[in-house]
């Protein structure tokens, strides 16, 4: 709309300037070589018009007669620099496709026809990288280093090669180096873990201040990160200053629900002081968050006084707040195995040794344990050990492929932080597979952890009823009453066949297995003979 509006500006100023021109005739003289010249002014001004016309034209057709060299080298320029940028994007293509010798030839045209630019020494990098030739990556990016543009991005790739060959220090010099010109993630939380893994806890916290500040890392991530050191800090100068490590922990929980350590150690230390209930409240929350072996420790244990009684109710408490989960069971059950309660142990871990999955080898061990305080006989405690040896690993702090028995800050291979998850290891392929069970037994209690706990809290567990008398049909009547629903006669057929096996018990008593009978020597005697 403006350059129409400029368009007609200019129209309108020339036809106003040419009617000025026409309503004030006169006449222009020109002497040229002894000629004199007379016209109008409007045919004056015509001519000056047209002489500029062709000054121009001329003017042009000179200038590019006389920049025909420098064209024709900026036309050489574009078709090299077109072959470059094709073999860049071939290049590209082979080292995203994992074709490493093609990704060098195509480094090698791009450099030929656009020399180290920025894509050109990135490209060399990743098919360097490709063919595994350590020493030509760093120099490519040591030279994409030295360059303004692509610098963040050469320190990164030295900072990568450095963490490669384990050079630590010079990885945190470059991920420094990187963090002071731009305020880019990996180099804060590169710095971040490096002082972390040296366990230098107050500049690891300043370190996340100074990402937090520059949003290189999100809120929640922050929030999270800062509870981990906390724990750590909370962990080291627990025996020094008690009271710091409480505040330090109990921050870090609530920040952190699902962190075991801050939770436990700040449920101890509440312990010692004799605040039970802001203990229990503490360990309450973080088990539901997640159960834990230690929680569950220091929650039986907040009372050392405590009777093995009052430590299966806390058990009970405890198992209610997350019946799904297995290590609910287990507590429980441990708790009563302490408290002989060994009915409500067995009922506990029927569903967890009976149902679908195999058991962990402190479930198997736990049932050890039951058998041999229980009175049972010594082969299946030899059986549940066996079993334990064969059994998949249990939930451990795992990182990186390790698992660890005690928390870390830092992941024990790597350096990272916050690294280690609760969680069950990954099994050896070559692992033995545990036999099956010839004939499973009757199931006794409902199937799932969860059902079997909120069974055990609600509704009180019995002693096993005893045989009352010796009879077969007592026998019988406990058989039919145990037997599942689904394979039960009908009610005529079960109480005939009940009638017709007392009848027959009545009438003759059991007898014994018939033995088969001793294969003898001719000249032996039997066992009847007299003894000399």
């Amino acid at each position: 709309m403006i350059r129409l509006l400029t368009f007609l500006l200019i129209l309108a100023a020339a036809a106003a300037g040419f009617a000025w021109v026409a309503e004030r005739p006169g006449e222009v003289s020109v002497v040229w070589l002894g000629q004199q010249y007379e016209t109008s002014v409007a045919v004056a001004l015509l001519g000056v018009l047209l002489a500029a016309i062709c000054f121009t034209i001329l003017w042009g057709m000179l200038r590019f007669v006389l920049r025909i060299p420098s064209l024709v080298s900026i036309a050489a320029q574009a078709r090299r620099r077109n072959k470059g940028y094709e073999a860049l994007s071939r290049g590209m293509v082979a080292a995203g496709a994992g074709d490493s010798a093609l990704a060098l030839r195509a480094a090698s045209a791009a450099e030929k026809h656009l020399g180290e630019d920025g894509l050109t020494l990135l490209l060399r990098a990743q098919a360097a990288q490709l063919a595994g030739d350590r020493a030509a990556t760093e120099r490519a990016f040591a030279r994409m280093a030295d360059r303004p543009e692509t610098r963040v991005l050469g320190l990164r790739g030295l900072h990568a090669e450095a963490r490669r060959r384990g050079d630590a220090d010079s990885a945190h010099r470059y991920a420094e180096q990187a963090h002071r010109i731009a305020p880019v993630s990996w180099a804060g939380q590169a710095m971040l873990d490096h002082h972390a893994a040296a366990q230098d806890w107050p500049r690891a916290l300043a370190t996340l201040e100074v990402n937090l500040a520059q949003r290189s890392v999100d809120k929640q991530t922050a929030r999270r990160q800062r509870a981990v050191l906390q724990t750590a800090i909370a962990l080291d100068v627990a025996e020094q200053d008690a009271g710091e490590a409480l505040r330090l922990s109990r921050e870090a929980a609530e920040v952190a629900p699902d962190l075991t350590p801050a939770a436990a150690l700040a449920a101890r230390l509440l312990g010692k002081r004799g605040d039970l209930r802001k203990a229990s409240r503490l360990i309450e929350a973080s088990w539901k968050a997640q159960p834990h072996p230690e929680l569950a420790q220091a929650y039986l244990d907040l009372r050392p006084g405590d009777s093995t009684q009052d430590r299966l109710a806390r058990a009970r408490t405890l198992a209610r707040l997350a019946p799904q989960d297995p290590e609910s069971a287990l507590c429980l059950a441990r708790a009563a195995l302490e408290a002989h309660d060994f009915t409500l142990a067995r009922f506990t871990m029927q569903p967890l040794i009976e149902g679908g999955a195999r058991p962990t080898a402190r479930m198997c061990l736990l049932m050890a344990d039951l058998e041999e305080l229980d009175g049972g006989a010594e082969g299946k405690v030899r059986e549940w050990l066996a079993r334990a040896s064969r059994a998949p690993r249990d939930k451990a702090w795992v990182a990186d492929g390790v698992a660890c028995d005690v928390w870390s800050p830092v992941s024990p291979v790597t350096g990272k932080l916050d690294a280690l998850r609760w969680q069950a290891p990954a099994e050896r392929l070559s692992a033995p597979t545990e036999p099956a069970p010839a004939e499973p037994a009757p199931a006794l209690a409902p199937a799932g952890p969860q059902a079997v706990i909120e069974t055990s809290l609600h509704v009180p567990v019995e002693p096993l009823a005893e045989a009352v008398g010796d009879e077969p049909a007592n026998l019988v009547e406990q058989s039919l009453s145990s037997a599942p629903a689904q394979e039960s006669l009908p009610q005529d057929d079960a109480l005939n066949r009940l009638a017709a096996i007392r009848r027959a018990a009545k009438a003759e008593p059991p007898r014994r297995a018939e033995l088969l009978p001793l294969i003898v020597a001719p000249d032996d005697p039997g066992p009847d003979a007299p003894r000399n």
